[in-house]
């Protein structure tokens, strides 16, 4: 007992503060892509995904980057990638990232801000994904993250959440589990989708077999990625809920 206390206090407080000061992310980490030229016609060329068009629409959709990094390999003078972690958006057309600056996610209005700033449950509901961003799901609730001191928290039952998080691309066969879920969580509520493939069917996209978040379930808010890092969805929550700016 003596031994486990000595080691407790050595290891002293391991929860990072959120928002950080200063987060030193991994070399390889591409965040907020940042467009630096208009002409793109070489970067949508390398994009694997049709995430970025060219002409006088010229963006990048993160709905549909799986954060690969092509095209700025391709043409380093028109796309790069930041390390601002600070990705999401509250619709679709909120994740086009074009020359100017990028607008974050907002807060939801008046009583659902209130209702849920406090106190927040989330079902997540794994739609036929690669079980990555259901993984960075799983360590916003270990004690480096500490979802729980936002008092925002991952149930196990949709009759206990005030809303549920999409993973994957929503495949035919979970198509009626998703409507289920969403249909038994009360009203009001709060649907994310969580990652490319929930957003736009990432590496998915045009499968036969991938229905997509039905058009008759409102999205509140998009975290995109391939997968999300855990601090992209953190704050995605967060702002939604109104507990950060």
């Amino acid at each position: 007992m003596i031994k486990s206390i000595i080691a407790r206090l050595k290891q002293g407080y391991r929860t990072m503060p959120f928002p950080p000061a200063h987060m030193n992310l991994p070399a390889r980490y591409l965040g907020l892509p940042r467009i630096k030229s208009p002409e793109l016609a070489g970067a949508a060329a390398a994009c694997p995904y049709g995430a970025i068009s060219s002409g006088p629409e010229a963006g990048l959709d993160m709905g549909r980057c799986i954060f690969c990094g092509e095209c700025a390999k391709a043409a380093p003078g028109a796309v790069e990638f930041t390390k601002d972690y600070r990705l999401c958006a509250r619709s679709p057309g909120g994740l086009i990232v074009r020359d100017k600056d990028f607008k974050r996610a907002e807060a939801l209005k008046g009583e659902l801000r209130r209702i849920f700033r406090r106190s927040f449950r989330l079902r997540v509901v794994s739609a036929g994904g690669c079980n990555g961003c259901e993984s960075d799901c799983n360590v916003l609730q270990t004690v480096g993250f500490d979802l729980g001191r936002f008092g925002v928290q991952f149930t196990a039952s949709p009759r206990h959440a005030d809303g549920i998080l999409i993973t994957g691309p929503v495949a035919r066969n979970m198509e009626l589990a998703l409507r289920k879920t969403y249909a038994a969580v009360s009203s009001p509520k709060v649907v994310i989708a969580c990652g490319a493939c929930a957003i736009a069917g990432g590496p998915y996209a045009g499968h036969e077999e991938c229905a997509g978040i039905p058009a008759d379930i409102p999205v509140d808010l998009y975290i995109p990625g391939c997968p999300p890092h855990p601090l992209t969805i953190l704050d995605g929550i967060l702002r939604l809920i109104g507990r950060i700016d």
